[in-house]
């Protein structure tokens, strides 16, 4: 078995099949990454979009570039290695013997000739200053000298994108193109023939509009942006484990320089390219580099690491070489252009939406036109002047068109994609502070939807600080927790029990006793590895020594599938002792003997098998992780290539580990089940010990089922179909058991899924699942890559605030596209009708671009914007079929639409009744009232627009300085528009009384709004937050 071997010889890797070079002498067959299609993960609720397409060709323009690269070093370095090496002064004057680019050539060319001319690794070692056991002495001088030499172990990043490409890409908009068209026509043919300023009003005010659109969209989307890279920044900050200075030490990748000693063990990502040192079984999978998916063996005759590529199995050292943009995968990443960020599946669904919008705007601007312009061409043809057009004549044609296309800018909600954006980042930099950062965009719209959430139980609903509370040796059950006088414990145990049991624990462990830089004791590894060594270290064991005593010559590391880990060691006076340590019941059923209390080693009989079982049953009903440890001699014809045995073992002991429950999970899955959100336990733990912590949790109710792993596995289709709505814990699981539960969910359920993940085995179901959690703390880089969010603090009740932040996207562009459709069915009835009945538009082009951007822009901004409340998680979730725009939202839509539309109607047919209105500016008076009637309805609106149900809009609105904050300017800007811009606006100053009057009229929509929500709603089962 290949993860069972240390560091032997094996296999150089193959040298890959280059174009216009002969093949490999070894194989004459093409590599398979030249035949595979490389496959990528499905991503969940949605058709493979472009955007995935895109990432594939960028993969395949990767591996191109891998080839070019090594045949390029293989024939730089074949020269240089003839001609010998030479140390530039520079780096000799620094006191070092090999430059930058000498040891990248090194990994990258995994060039094992050009290794033994260095001296090999001890060689490589020297000539970077550094020891391969305490690493590099460092003070601030050293280390910025070598960060000088050796460059730092950052990515070199694309160019911040300028505000002034913001802008140019806004202007880049067909209608607004079209519009500034309009405008310079406008200014030409007024100037001519009215002279200048005045000739030149119109085409001003079209021109100040488009230029407060645009710069208003740009700085916005500017803003955007600046937030996403941040975010960026974030998913990179990535801790290793790293000696220096003879200590261990926890520092990020980016601080990272040649000569440092890493820690790598599995899941863990290669933080730059490098060299093996020690270690066990170690398994590479370089698929990111080469689209190679079988993994590679590590050890001494292959020592290469490269940089971004993930530890599948085992544990090492490394030596770091290269860093940065001189490692491989830097090289790459600076070879290929990234395209932009995908769109997610919402954005996608939006933009559909506003084609047929747009489209239906279109119709109705053409329809505009004609019936503006017909009177004007139809007293032309009669007087016969159809070829004679004066200036007048011109504009007025030009305001008609100018109007037609400024329908359609308002009729295209260019607005909904924006809102999207404005929601998600919103809430992906809310979501940081709370301890989650969303890798994927779409994850913040599908957890709003979530439906099922499949939970680990250690370290997500408890505190992963665990501690060995009692243990069973020699068939005495003891309590261990904080020992006060470890004698008294002692004293109960034969010398040969605690030797084997100190032995087991220093020796078959993935953890470490180190001295700290403060020169205390320091236990690391896993939690269940540390509780283990603190109770080794607190009866007495010494961890050098027993390291000391024996050499280990095998490792198989532990993984969720076997749940076993096992080590053998060579002794002193020969032969070969393997430990194994794991699941209880699976450890002490591969025993067929134990210690007694006299210390002697008696065969397991029937009677002890049933009361170590009883003990490890009475453990897991308290609540605690059961392991048990094991040993068993090994004949001196061993090989370390065999397999360590499965059988034969002498049962050491059984310890129980005690893994609190976090505070506040019970109301955090409380608060998930009131929102219709079922909680799962998947673990590998005893079913018995997740049952206890399952009714701690309040997860397993008296009607649920808690079953095992294998029996899940036995199960037909059938029997899952009747069986997993009742189950709540699934016990002794392994990664497949959750990803086949995860797959059944979302087939036969129809459930929106999401899984919390933390090991290397788990990312397949965190790929399968709608939304992929992995634990920050716990979880293993590649988890974490595998994951659409990262739990920075491993919490459940962050989990239950992800979901609320995501149930606010989609609640918040949902009230902003209920809002905006509100202003586009108004302003093209207003426009329309008024053109067909009275052969004039109130509402001009200016106008319209200002309301554009109100119910556009400034819209999205301030709904989009809107914090989560504690209602959204009363309302239960609706599955993948529910319709984005809802019943309730097309109740509010119409009913606002008609009470504006008739306001609008009565002022143009009866306003200047109503006010008292005459003279030559009487049509200008009355449409500028219109206008500002219309906009105080959209301002209005847009409070009651803030919950689609509630009658109480005004709750929280204080508290939301971005949503007053766009009222206030909004009502600003439009009385300077209304009182002072007239020239530009087409509009005339207003008196006290049609200010309040305008404003009185838009008031009276929130009574009215709140009228229609009384208007009962059949519920659809497919209404709700999801989109088809």
């Amino acid at each position: 078995m290949l993860s069972g071997v240390l560091a032997r010889p094996g296999p150089l890797p193959r040298t890959p099949f280059l174009p216009g070079a002969a093949p490999p002498l070894s194989s004459g067959r093409w590599p398979r990454s030249a035949l595979r299609r490389p496959n990528s993960p499905d991503r969940r609720l949605r058709p493979v979009p472009a955007g995935d397409l895109c990432r594939r060709s960028r993969h395949d323009k990767l591996r191109v570039v891998v080839l070019v690269s090594k045949s390029t070093l293989q024939y730089e370095d074949g020269v240089s290695l003839q001609s010998g090496y030479v140390v530039p002064e520079g780096i000799e004057a620094a006191g070092f013997q090999i430059c930058a680019d000498e040891l990248a050539s090194i990994v990258e060319n995994r060039d094992t000739e050009k290794l033994t001319v260095h001296g090999q690794l001890d060689g490589i070692a020297d000539k970077l200053v550094t020891s391969l056991a305490d690493g590099i002495n460092t003070d601030e001088y050293s280390l910025k000298q070598r960060q000088n030499i050796y460059g730092v172990n950052k990515f070199a990043e694309s160019e911040i994108r300028s505000l002034w490409e913001f802008v140019w890409e806004a202007l880049q908009d067909t209608t607004l193109i079209i519009l500034i068209a309009c405008a310079l026509v406008s200014s030409a043919v007024g100037i001519a023939s009215e002279g200048w300023p005045k000739g030149a009003h119109d085409g001003i005010g079209i021109f100040a509009s488009i230029l407060l659109v645009v710069s208003v969209t740009a700085t916005s989307n500017y803003q955007q942006s600046l937030k996403f890279r941040e975010l960026d920044k974030e998913k990179r900050k990535i801790f290793v484990q790293i000696t220096r200075n003879g200590f261990r030490q926890r520092i990020l990748i980016d601080d990272l320089v040649p000569g440092d000693i890493v820690h790598l063990a599995v899941g863990d990502q290669v933080p730059a390219d490098g060299l093996f040192i020690s270690g066990y079984s170690v398994l590479i999978n370089e698929s990111s580099l080469t689209g190679e998916s079988e993994p590679v063996v590590v050890n001494e005759d292959n020592p290469f690491l490269l940089s971004g590529t993930k530890v599948l199995d085992g544990s090492c050292k490394m030596l770091i070489t290269a860093v940065g943009m001189r490692t491989q995968w830097g090289k790459l990443m600076a070879a290929i252009t990234e395209t932009g960020d995908d769109e997610t599946p919402l954005q996608v669904k939006l933009n559909g939406v506003a084609n047929i919008i747009g489209n239906i705007g279109l119709f109705f601007a053409v329809l505009t036109f004609f019936v503006l312009s017909q009177g004007l061409v139809y007293q032309k043809y009669i007087d016969g002047l159809l070829l004679s057009w004066s200036g007048d004549d011109v504009l007025e044609i030009l305001k008609h068109f100018a109007i037609a296309v400024t329908i359609v800018v308002v009729a295209v909600p260019e607005g909904l994609p924006l809102a999207v954006t404005l929601s998600l980042a919103f809430a992906m930099k809310k979501m940081m502070n709370d301890k989650a950062l969303v890798r994927q965009l779409a994850a913040c719209e599908t957890m709003g939807s979530a439906t099922v959430i499949c939970s680990d139980k250690t370290g997500t609903l408890t505190t992963n600080r665990m501690s060995v509370v009692k243990a069973c040796i020699c068939g005495n059950t003891m309590e261990v927790n904080n020992l006060s006088d470890p004698h008294n414990f002692l004293s109960k145990l034969p010398d040969v029990a605690l030797e084997n049991l100190l032995e087991s624990i220093f020796n078959n462990t993935a953890g470490e006793v180190v001295i700290s830089q403060d020169g205390k004791c320091q236990v690391l590894g896993t939690p269940t590895e540390a509780a283990l060594l603190d109770f080794a270290l607190t009866i007495g064991g010494d961890f050098k020594e027993k390291r000391r005593e024996t050499k280990i010559v095998k490792v198989e590391p532990f993984n969720s599938t076997k749940k076993r880990m096992s080590v053998i060691l060579e002794l002193p006076g020969g032969g070969y002792r393997a430990h194994c340590k794991g699941a209880s019941e699976l450890v002490l059923a591969a025993c067929d003997k134990f210690i007694d209390s006299r210390g002697s080693i008696v065969a397991l009989d029937k009677t002890t098998m049933n009361k170590l079982n009883d003990i490890i049953e009475s453990f897991s009903n308290e609540a605690l992780r059961t392991l048990c440890l094991a040993y068993r001699e090994i004949d001196d014809g061993f090989s370390i290539d065999e397999q360590i045995p499965l059988k034969g073992y002498t049962c050491i002991g059984i310890v129980g580990i005690k893994d609190p429950v976090r505070p506040g999970v019970r109301q955090s899955v409380a608060t998930c089940q009131s929102a219709g959100i079922a909680v799962r336990m998947v673990t590998g733990d005893n079913i018995n010990t997740a049952k206890a912590i399952a009714r701690e949790c309040g997860i397993l109710t008296e009607d649920g089922l808690a079953i095992e792993g294998a029996e899940f596995r036995e199960k037909s289709a059938e029997e899952l179909l009747e069986l997993i709505p009742k189950m709540q814990v699934l016990a002794r699981s392994s990664p497949l058991d959750k990803h086949t539960l995860v797959k059944h969910l979302r087939t036969m359920f129809k459930e929106v899924v999401a899984v919390t993940g933390d090991g290397t085995n788990d990312a397949p179901a965190l790929r399968e699942a709608d939304i992929g959690l992995a634990m920050g703390i716990a979880g293993t880089e590649v988890a974490k890559e595998s994951a659409d969010v990262v739990i920075l603090d491993d919490n459940f009740s962050t989990i239950v605030t992800v979901a609320k932040w995501g149930r606010s996207v989609y609640v918040n562009i949902q009230k902003f596209v209920q809002f905006q459709l509100t202003v586009n069915v108004v302003a093209l009835l207003v426009n329309f009708s008024s053109a067909c009945f009275t052969g004039d538009a109130p509402l001009t082009a200016v106008q319209l671009l200002w309301v554009n951007m109100i119910m556009d822009t400034l819209g999205a901004l301030a709904l989009a914007t809107e914090p989560p409340n504690d209602d959204l998680m009363k309302k239960a979730p609706v599955g993948r079929t529910g319709k984005f725009i809802t019943k309730v939202m097309w109740r509010n839509i119409l009913g606002q639409s008609l009470f504006q539309f008739a306001v609008m109607w009565y002022l143009q047919s009866q306003g200047k009744f109503l006010f008292g209105i005459e003279g030559s500016d009487a049509d200008t008076v009355l449409n500028t009232i219109i206008f500002n009637t219309f906009v105080f309805c959209q301002v209005f609106n847009e409070i009651s627009s803030r919950d689609m149900e509630e009658i109480n809009v005004l709750k929280g609105l204080p508290e939301n300085s971005i949503f007053v904050g766009i009222l206030a300017g909004t009502i600003i800007f439009q009385f300077i528009l209304v009182q002072f811009l007239g020239d530009f606006a087409d509009t005339t100053p207003l008196t006290q009384l049609q200010w309040i009057v305008s404003v009185l009229f838009g008031l009276l929509g929130m009574p009215i709004a709140a009228a229609i929500k009384l208007i009962p709603v059949e519920p659809h089962e497919e209404d709700g937050l999801r989109i088809p």
